[in-house]
């Protein structure tokens, strides 16, 4: 006989895990001292379990099989929340264990208390309790070919004594995911082929679920001749090589996605879940391939939903599909052949002196990096310079949080990323304000020994904040950020540090920094006045910004007026 936590770890060990994130507790004890005893798994000590959940998510991400992370009771658990989320909105097989209070002393208001099985049910695609021994072996094969299955997370919440306790059934259950192509019937196909072929112009948006897919994607890109934007999450499967691609549209894209998008009389959307509704054209026709047909029309009336994969979507589709001309695709690549013109002029050094262009220091990253490497960028401004200047090329990998959206991701995916695979060369794109509020996690990379890189846009503010308040019309409140030399704050922490002020000493700092045996963390000094230009500005957001203008001249600080046009006038000309 074993315990219960003895025969979760050999299962999960069985089942090709190979190490669980986290922060110890009591409640967590029979699991710790089961990874104690076990020389096939690994225990990654993080400062936060939110870091555990992040690291976990991009460990699912970057491998496709199952991640597991653990929290203690209350607290502990309570802080895996937010990576949890995220893993489930990025679609990754997560397996959270969630430590409960002792089980005689649930609904009594113990110390700690709370009721996990609740509280993760909407981060989750399955969330149990366990209330006995006997059906730990059941529920966790269930947990975990669920989080397999659906591509989510599975929350198991487990009392510590249970955990403790000795198990008769002693099974060890052997998970191995199924594969199979799901193919919408022929009478949809050819509907969705009449639309399209009916349509004059098509233009493709494609998102995560091309991934796999993109040979299939330009087949028919090819024969619509149809430009082909991409959604941030679909940038690495559909960016490279790929003479079709016209750029991303939304938020954090440009103007020719958005417009190669608006010049369309049909839309083909492949596995997109793109949530801005005010970059769908209007008066289009909408055709949707999504593997889930809960989405079909879920941002934007579609005329034809079809539920399938991608790829055998598009290799099913492609036969009943004409040869259109080509003139909206050329249109729509001397478009995108101006706009890249305009956003490579955006990208050179700033004057002596002067802070370094987040646009420069981004290209000088992608310029440097290894030709495998996996980005990450914080939420904020580092997304909107990542999907404009970072290159992919079907080896390179992009994280981050892009659905979820939030703060502080961007060191705590690395961990995973690393935990799995300390060679992978692995840059963060760290805002400042995304570092300091997990800061005590560079401990991990120290402790663990993963060589992150760090690059920090140390603009001291939080700037797509103000950035939105100033959009607003609202003068920026409650943004400015005091920070340290984060250089110095990493040698303290055993981490290489690299302090940056000038344009001229980016390209010496990255080389110094992607060299280092071990982690490193470069901090780049970067204009705060930069202004992120979303594709299409709306009459409100030009209105805002009067009305900043104006507020900020009768509030005294036309001084800080003067620096935002002196540092953008180069974007408006």
């Amino acid at each position: 006989m074993t315990s219960v936590a003895e025969n979760m770890v050999q299962t999960l060990v069985r089942n090709g895990v190979r190490r669980i994130y986290g922060l110890p507790g009591d409640s967590l004890n029979a699991l710790t001292e089961a990874i104690r005893l076990e020389d096939e798994l690994e225990w990654v000590h993080v400062r936060h379990e939110e870091s555990a959940a992040f690291a976990a998510g991009a460990e699912a991400e970057m491998t496709g099989a199952l991640a597991v992370c653990a929290g203690s009771c209350g607290p502990g658990n309570l802080h895996l929340i937010n990576g949890l989320f995220d893993a489930n909105r990025s679609r990754v097989p997560v397996l959270a264990i969630a430590a409960h209070i002792p089980t005689v002393e649930i609904g009594t208001g113990y110390f700690q208390e709370t009721h996990p099985q609740e509280l993760f049910r909407e981060c989750s695609v399955y969330v149990e309790y366990v209330a006995t021994a006997e059906q730990m072996p059941r529920l966790l094969e269930i947990a975990m070919r669920t989080a397999i299955e659906r591509r989510g997370v599975a929350v198991l919440v487990i009392p510590g004594d249970v955990a403790q306790a000795t198990i008769h059934d002693d099974r060890r259950t052997l998970i191995r995911r199924t594969r199979s192509e799901v193919v919408p019937a022929a009478a949809q196909l050819q509907e969705a082929a009449d639309a399209l072929n009916a349509a004059k112009t098509v233009t493709i948006l494609g998102g995560a679920g091309a991934a796999g897919a993109h040979a299939e994607v330009l087949a028919i890109a090819e024969r619509l001749a149809a430009p082909t934007v991409h959604a941030m999450r679909g940038k690495e499967h559909l960016e490279h090589d790929n003479p079709f691609d016209v750029g991303m549209t939304g938020l954090l894209g440009f103007a020719s996605g958005y417009r190669a998008m608006d010049a369309a009389d049909a839309v083909l959307l492949l596995g997109t879940d793109f949530p801005y509704p005010q970059f769908y054209p209007e008066g289009t026709t909408f055709v949707q391939v999504d593997i889930r047909g809960e989405q079909l029309g879920r941002r934007h009336p579609v005329d034809v939903g079809l539920v399938g994969g991608v790829r055998e979507t598009c290799a099913a589709l492609l036969p009943l599909l004409e040869q259109k001309r080509d003139r909206h695709l050329k249109d729509a690549q001397q478009h995108y052949a101006k706009t890249r013109e305009r956003l490579d002029d955006l990208a050179k050094p700033a004057r002596k002196g002067a802070p370094v262009h987040p646009q420069h220091l981004t290209r000088r990253i992608d310029a440097l990096a290894a030709d495998d490497a996996v980005f990450i960028p914080d939420v904020g401004s580092p997304v909107v310079y990542a999907s404009r200047y970072l290159t992919m090329n079907g080896r390179r990998r992009l994280l981050g949080s892009f659905w979820h959206g939030s703060m502080a991701n961007a060191v705590p995916q690395a961990i995973g990323v690393l935990a799995q695979d300390r060679e992978r060369q692995t840059v963060t794109l760290s805002g400042d304000g995304g570092l300091t509020m997990l800061l005590g996690d560079l401990l991990t990379l120290t402790q663990n020994r993963l060589p992150a890189k760090i690059v920090v846009f140390n603009n001291s503010s939080l700037n797509f904040v103000e950035l939105e308040m100033k959009a607003a019309g609202q003068l920026p409140f409650a943004t400015e950020l005091q920070n340290p030399d984060f250089a110095a704050v990493a040698e303290a922490l055993g981490i290489k540090g690299i302090r940056v002020e000038e344009s001229a000493d980016v390209d010496a700092a990255l080389i110094e920094a992607f060299a280092h045996d071990g982690p490193a963390l470069v901090d780049v000094v970067v204009d705060p006045q930069e202004l992120t230009i979303p594709p299409t500005i709306a009459l409100e957001q030009a209105k805002g910004f009067a009305l900043y203008a104006m507020r900020t001249v009768l509030s005294g600080r036309g001084d800080e007026l003067l620096d935002l046009a002196r540092t953008n006038w180069r974007q408006l000309f």
